[in-house]
């Protein structure tokens, strides 16, 4: 379920299927229905996730498309060991951005924010 940590920033809280279609296209569909000035940030934590199909990396690569379309930040975070698995072996953890926490995610958006004087 996706939160809204600020008027800035998103935390999806994902799990395991079916949830994790249904709630990336839920996150991508809100996306779509706003203008690149009002959307979020993106901050996906995948603790819940022990998983991923290809159908799931395809969302999450519309995703990360639809973020950089409008000058957004997405990060994954708490990452499992099998999920890594997958990052690894399909090249995708040159592609996503990566943070040990949500924590962490956050402070690295507002960091980034900060440098770019957005606060």
């Amino acid at each position: 379920m996706a939160t809204d940590w600020s008027d800035k920033i998103v935390i999806s809280e994902l799990a395991d299927e079916p949830a994790l279609s249904d709630e990336l296209n839920s996150v991508h569909d809100r996306l779509a229905s706003l203008g690149a000035a009002q959307s979020p940030h993106l901050v996906l934590n995948l603790a819940g996730v022990t998983y991923l199909n290809s159908s799931n990396i395809a969302q999450l690569l519309r995703l990360r498309k639809r973020i950089s379309e409008i000058g957004r930040t997405m990060i994954l975070c708490s990452v499992s060991d099998q999920v890594w698995s997958v990052m690894l072996l399909t090249g995708l953890d040159k592609v996503f951005r990566f943070t040990e926490n949500p924590a962490a995610a956050i402070a690295s958006i507002q960091l980034e924010e900060q440098g770019a004087g957005e606060l």
